[in-house]
């Protein structure tokens, strides 16, 4: 069995979820969301019927904060970590990771994240591509949001991190674009890993459990390449982040509402996957990988 844990960032429902499965060594987490909300997953890892001390394995899809942000709480407790080796480092020297964060969000950081202390390293596994962990999980190498971003396969379900798109309340699905790492062409092939997969269910982290169909990844593939490429003139003419978030946000508006998603779930949309990320990660991408792509 798998519960969805709602860790209602910002207050917000249907945002951030992490999942607690059920498996052959005991209760697992699959993603453990920031720091800020762990009272809200401690809440919903008892509402499951367990404990804290219950969990002994955690899998990260990634390290982004809103996906391992409370990692470090449980590997305190005796918990194993589980997670890609370009992302390992992070979790055992988190100071630089952290710097860049309160660089950005300054005084709210504290309000959004919350604490992210290092990992001992006899606690950290490192997972490779194509791979069994405890508990019958199963690692899949999905690069594309994240250089170390990893899918995990329990039987017929999939947690997917965010390589399969932010999905709010069963809208539209939205590729989540943060630097440092998009790359179009590798997130093409994961999505097509994915594809093969054919899950039964897919697990994502915003938000929640959808039955497979292969139009969900369609569509997010479409996008995808529509938003990247909306962006790209905007990339050769040197715009700026402050500059191009309101043009690039009005359009993703427009289309939610010409879509019919409401007021309030563009606002969870907004929370999950903020402009001003994916202006950045997109911006970097074209100019790192080149203009003439």
């Amino acid at each position: 069995m798998i519960h969805t844990i709602d860790l209602h960032f910002r207050g917000l429902r249907q945002n951030i979820a992490a999942f607690l499965a059920e498996t052959e060594v005991g209760p697992v987490l699959v993603e453990t969301g920031p720091h800020s909300t762990l009272p809200n997953l401690l809440k919903g890892i008892k509402v499951a019927g367990y404990q804290a001390e219950d969990i002994q394995h955690v899998f990260l899809t990634h390290i982004h904060l809103d996906h391992a942000g409370a990692a470090w709480w449980f590997a305190e407790r005796g918990a194993t970590i589980y997670v890609h080796p370009r992302g390992s480092k992070h979790l055992a020297r988190p100071e630089r990771l952290m710097a860049s964060a309160r660089q950005i969000y300054q005084d709210k950081m504290d309000e959004l994240w919350g604490q992210m202390n290092p990992i001992a390293a006899e606690r950290i596994v490192e997972v490779v591509h194509d791979t069994t962990q405890p508990g019958g999980l199963h690692a899949w190498y999905t690069p594309g949001h994240a250089v170390h971003h990893v899918a995990w396969q329990l039987e017929d379900d999939l947690f997917t991190g965010d390589v399969a798109g932010v999905r709010i309340n069963g809208g539209v699905v939205i590729p989540p674009c943060p630097p440092p790492d998009i790359h179009l062409g590798h997130w093409q092939e994961s999505l097509a890993l994915l594809r093969s997969i054919a899950p039964q269910r897919l697990y994502l982290t915003h938000f929640g459990p959808i039955d497979y169909e292969e139009v969900h990844l369609t569509e997010l593939h479409e996008r995808l390449i529509r938003w990247a490429d909306w962006i790209k003139p905007y990339a050769e003419r040197g715009a700026s982040v402050p500059e191009l978030t309101p043009l690039y946000q009005k359009m993703v508006d427009d289309e939610f509402a010409a879509l019919g998603i409401s007021a309030e779930d563009r606002a969870r949309y907004e929370a999950a996957n903020p402009s001003w990320m994916s202006v950045a990660g997109l911006l970097r991408y074209w100019a790192k990988h080149g203009l003439s792509n």
